[in-house]
């Protein structure tokens, strides 16, 4: 006969996971981080009570479905931005814009703050899941818009949701989509592309987000959202792992087609690691010296200043 396990048995075999092992709490990180380098005038996150939400108007496999990135073109004149380059904000971008999704653009994402202690950046399937995308259409789950676009990372919620919120929308409209996933990668990346989530479901367009940093998006409020629990720069999937990518987006496309209602959330079941010790590093003014957090305020400050002026 089968014997049954009694709930000591059950508990005597369960061990409790690392206390962090949990979500990294951004906002509150990036607000630690900036009063440590002397910043006093901490950043305040967009918010919203009520979340627009359109439902799909035809089945998945018959709506045109585009990528909303914001990585960046590679720039020429703007120095490194390849795989381990140091935040470049000569590399930045200031408006939408559009590509050929069959050209494999060279789109990067070294003038944003990814998570490059743990982000290589060697494998661009990790920010950009276009191969996936592709592979989705050729398995008839998806009609794949031939334009994706790319979406500014601005640290101005006014200009987001002023200037680029209806760029986008335009764009979107003038190429017949239907549905659109967005990939953020740094902190402010993930209110950005909230921003335009809400603003294309408030105009009928469908929308899902595959990110990394959960407590962002989900303060924002939006329709849908695939979190997974990742460094960023990683909301496409783990680097050199299909599987792992394919997975990423395969969650993502259900919860397009399923989700009934706003503020619907699915974590991704994968695990970055057996350890959550990559979880202490990012931004975080407790493992740095007061040397370090002097020279990253020079760095911050020099590269604010070019930022400025490039934008001007």
């Amino acid at each position: 006969a089968r014997s049954l396990m009694t709930k000591t048995d059950i508990n005597a075999r369960s061990t409790l996971a690392n206390p962090d092992d949990q979500p990294i709490a951004y906002m509150q990180r990036v607000r630690a981080y900036y009063l440590a380098l002397g910043y006093n005038n901490p950043y305040q996150w967009a918010h919203y009570s009520e979340v627009p939400f359109a439902p799909l108007r035809q089945p998945l496999s018959e709506s045109r479905v585009a990528l909303v990135t914001t990585a960046a073109p590679y720039n020429a004149n703007a120095g490194d931005q390849g795989p381990g380059a140091a935040y470049n904000g000569a590399a930045k971008f200031f408006a939408t814009y559009e590509f050929d999704i069959s050209s494999s653009p060279d789109l990067l994402i070294s003038h944003i703050a990814y998570d490059r202690q743990h982000n290589e950046a060697q494998d661009n399937h990790t920010w950009l899941p276009i191969e996936q995308l592709k592979l989705a259409h050729d398995e008839g789950l998806i009609k794949l818009s031939q334009l994706g676009f790319g979406l500014p990372t601005n640290r101005s919620q006014r200009v987001t949701i002023e200037k680029d919120c209806p760029d986008l929308l335009y764009r979107v409209q003038q190429a017949s989509v239907d549905a659109v996933v967005f990939v953020p990668n740094c902190p402010v990346c993930h209110q950005s592309v909230s921003l335009a989530a809400r603003h294309l479901e408030a105009s009928g367009i469908p929308t899902v987000i595959m990110g990394c940093a959960k407590d962002i998006v989900e303060f924002v409020g939006v329709p849908r959202f695939l979190f997974s629990d990742f460094p960023l720069g990683h909301s496409a999937g783990k680097p050199d792992n299909p599987v792992s990518q394919r997975q990423t987006l395969r969650m993502a496309l259900d919860l397009l087609s399923t989700a009934s209602s706003a503020r619907t959330t699915v974590q991704s079941p994968q695990r970055f690691s057996d350890s959550c010790e990559w979880k202490l590093d990012y931004s975080n003014p407790d493992r740095l010296s007061e040397h370090e957090l002097a020279q990253r305020r020079r760095e911050f400050d020099k590269q604010k200043q070019l930022t400025a002026k490039l934008h001007d």
